[in-house]
Order: structure tokens, then sequence, then C-alpha cells
């Protein structure tokens, strides 16, 4: 059990740290660029590991259009969006914002596979979305700015929603393993274009420890750890991993402090407890346990 969350919590460092890591490469690489040789990395290394397999199966044409969709929505634009609002955005705010995804999925599911929306998923969406204003805002409303790189990071929070209800919609009938690859090779088809079209100018840093940066993140955060918090989930308490997960933003604040020398503001704490609260109020499952009277 102990060697479990140790895994978990590495997979949380993985992922809070990608915000800051992000953040450097944009500032080598071209969004549309970035988005399209890490996808390629990644394609790469889900192939290595699929090769056990010899042969991946089949889809039905209509899961297969499903597969595209999510490449283009789930894949692309949520990797061309991150990097797109990381060029202006704060990472440790971009975190925040993102953290509060689970939140919008409780809705969308409530929508698109008929879950149960509670009292207590709009209590603590109100709670995550007073955490954003005081991020954002700093507490003050008459002097709020919002960077514009920030639309971008809602963008990308909106799509790893959908991607989420759409992999739930198909993991009973397509594997994870599969589900990933397919989509991950849309994705990184449909990014090839753009690449000309939305870089002006197009930026591919000649440095190799820039690529190696690319590389091994890319690698790491969506393919190792990936695969290691899916394969340790199964030991722990599912409700007790995903507080581990809303540690990311703290991650990040941290590594964007010691990489980036951005500082940890009071706002930015108090709003991280808001969000990060809200989400817990809207996505733990209490257990009641009731006792019989003798």
């Amino acid at each position: 059990m102990l060697k479990s969350y140790a895994w978990l919590t590495f997979c949380v460092l993985v992922w809070g740290s990608n915000f800051v890591f992000g953040k450097m490469l944009v500032q080598d690489f071209s969004p549309a660029a970035l988005t399209m040789l890490r996808l390629l990395f990644i394609i790469l290394f889900l192939v290595v590991i699929s090769l056990p397999r010899k042969r991946l199966p089949r889809l039905s044409a209509h899961d297969f259009l499903v597969v595209v969709i999510l490449g283009i929505i789930g894949v692309f634009i949520n990797q061309w969006s991150f990097f797109e609002g990381l060029q202006t955005a704060d990472p440790t705010t971009s975190a925040l914002i993102l953290a509060t995804a689970p939140v919008l999925t409780g809705f969308l599911a409530a929508v698109f596979l008929k879950e149960r929306l509670t009292l207590r998923m709009i209590a603590g969406s109100c709670i995550a979305i007073l955490g954003i204003f005081f991020v954002v805002a700093q507490g003050n409303m008459s002097s709020i700015r919002i960077d514009p790189g920030l639309y971008w990071i809602v963008i990308t929070m909106v799509t790893f929603a959908i991607m989420v209800i759409v992999t739930r919609l198909l993991s009973n009938r397509v594997d994870p393993l599969t589900l990933t690859l397919y989509s991950n090779i849309v994705g990184w088809a449909v990014s090839v274009p753009f690449v000309f079209i939305l870089d002006r100018p197009l930026k591919v840093s000649t440095e190799w420890s820039h690529w190696m940066l690319l590389i091994v993140t890319a690698v790491v955060v969506h393919g190792a750890a990936n695969l290691i918090w899916n394969q340790q989930i199964r030991y722990v308490d599912a409700s007790k991993a995903s507080i581990l997960s809303n540690l990311e933003p703290f991650v990040a604040m941290v590594m964007g402090l010691i990489l980036l020398g951005n500082p940890i503001t009071g706002y930015q704490v108090l709003g991280s407890l808001f969000i990060i609260g809200g989400v817990l109020l809207s996505t733990y499952q209490w257990r009641v346990r009731l006792k019989s009277k003798k």
C-alpha cells in the first residue's frame, strides 16, 4: 500500500511540474510545433509498449468516428491550447484553473451520461469559482486584469472534461491503450498542417537540451505517469487517490518558485484552498455508515 501511494505521489509531482516545464518549452518552441513534436514522441512511446500485442483491435465505423473527434478535441486542441496559453499565463494560475476540470466533468456527465447532479456538486462549483476569483483578481474586483493566455487555459480545461466524457463512453468497448494510441495518432495527424497555419512565426529550438526536455516530459508526463497511475490506482482507495491528484496546483507553485522564480502569493494559496475544497466537495464520494441500534 505504501509503495502504491509513493508511485501515485510521483505521478502528481510529474503532472504538477508539467505546467512549469510547459512554460519553459514555449520559450523555445512555438505552440503548434511543440504540440506536434510532443504528440509524435508520445505516439512512439505508446507504439513501443504496444509491440507485445502484435496486433491492435479494429474499431467499428462508429467508434472510429468518435476516436477521430476525441483526437481532434481531446488531444490536439487540448494540447495546443495548453501551450498557447502558457505563452503568457502564469503556470500556477493555469494549474488552479485546470484543477476545476472535475467540476465541469460532473456537469457534462449529468447531461450526456445521465448521472445525477446533486446540490453538493453545485455548492462545490460555487466554492471553486470563488477560489478562481481570488487567484485571478487577487481579491480586488475593481482592478481585475485577466491574462489573455488564461482564456486558452480555460479551453484546455473544457476540452479535458470533454475528453474524460468521451473516453468514458468508449471505455466499455475499446481498451485504454488502444484508445490512447489511436486518439493521439489522430491528434498528431491534425496538428501537422496546423503547424504552418497557426505558428506565426514558426519557432523550433536547435539546442539539444531543449529537445531533451521536450522528449522526456512528453514520455514521462503523458506516457509513463499515466500508465503508473492506472496500474497503481487498483491497489488504493479511489477517493484517496483523487485527493492526491488535487495537489497538482501546489506542486506547480513550488516548481514555479524553484525553476522560474515566480513568487507564491497569499491570494494564490487562499484561492487554491477554495478551489481544491470545492472540487473535493463536488466529486468526493462520501460514505455514510449506518449503525444499527440494538
